[in-house]
């Protein structure tokens, strides 16, 4: 992950070939099951939690979140991630979403219809804030999550150059055209929710990934879970996925995807797969004008 959460070392050659350091994998793995009370209290209940300590050798990146979007709540927000997570500075910062929400108390402020309150405020001026973090040394680096590729072009007039563009992907929403886009401008992608998110609160009766038969049938024939097909995948589109379970031997299966490779064959078969189908379509935002999920990718 260039210029962003740091590894200790190690690591195998085909990872590091493929661009993606098995290491870092590992790390992301283990610091889901740990971290992930503490991002949740920080991403939906504000910035004015408690959170617990984030070790330093597994990388250490937090998010921006919505209700922190003008600029100068941005600082302040990041100089309060540190001291909620016992850190000097972050490797890696993000702007979550580029809609921005409605300031106040409430992490998903709602209006009677249900949908999300926004607020007016360009996310290029909330980016042009988080660039003050890096010349503070609050962090190393800076990147995006969710954002299309007419979006990023706009981020990419600012001084500092995004590292990161974090965006779900899996098999049913692959990326491949936003993954490309973004690699030709030097910036690496994470993919979240990697196995589809079969619990997801986001898209009820969502297709559950894992129970997919035709990666079924795939998995048996390679002797591996559906979970590791999914991941070598992603890991062999130079995709960093980050799979979330507090299940150790599924953390385990998650982290043994670096001892086979899937064929030209099956990455064509998992490719026809895509239906752009999202887990996390974020709807209750629909309206408002820095929704991502329009144009092509």
């Amino acid at each position: 992950m260039a210029g962003a959460p740091r590894g200790s070392g190690g690591g195998s050659e085909d990872g590091h070939r493929r661009g993606l350091p098995p290491l870092r994998l590992r790390a992301r793995v283990r610091q889901r099951e740990g971290d992930r009370r503490g991002r949740a209290r920080e991403d939906r209940r504000g910035h004015g939690e408690e959170g617990g300590p984030v070790h330093r050798q597994q990388g250490a990146w937090r998010p921006l979140w919505n209700t922190f979007h003008r600029p100068e709540l941005v600082l302040p927000a990041c100089k309060k991630t540190l001291e909620n997570f016992g850190l000097d500075y972050l490797d890696l910062y993000l702007m979550h979403w580029p809609m921005a929400f409605k300031e106040g108390d409430e992490s998903f402020p709602t209006d009677a219809e249900g949908n999300f309150i926004t607020e007016d405020i360009d996310y290029v001026d909330t980016y042009l804030a988080m660039e003050e973090c890096v010349r503070q040394k609050l962090t190393r680096s800076i990147g995006v999550s969710n954002f299309n590729s007419q979006q990023i072009l706009r981020v990419l007039k600012a001084s500092i150059k995004p590292v990161m563009n974090q965006v779900e992907c899996h098999p049913y929403l692959n990326q491949k055209r936003l993954i490309e886009f973004c690699r030709a401008r030097g910036i690496q992608v994470t993919g979240y929710s990697p196995l589809g998110a079969p619990n997801t609160v986001w898209a009820p009766g969502a297709p559950k990934l894992v129970e997919d038969p035709r990666l079924a049938q795939l998995a048996a024939r390679l002797g591996r879970s559906v979970a590791q097909v999914v991941l070598r995948y992603l890991v062999q589109n130079r995709v960093i996925a980050i799979p979330k379970s507090t299940n150790p031997t599924r953390l385990k299966q998650n982290i043994s995807v670096f001892d086979f490779q899937l064929s030209e064959e099956d990455m064509e078969f998992i490719d026809g797969m895509n239906s752009n189908t999202r887990t996390c379509p974020f709807f209750q935002c629909k309206n408002d004008k820095n929704y991502p999920f329009v144009g092509e990718f």
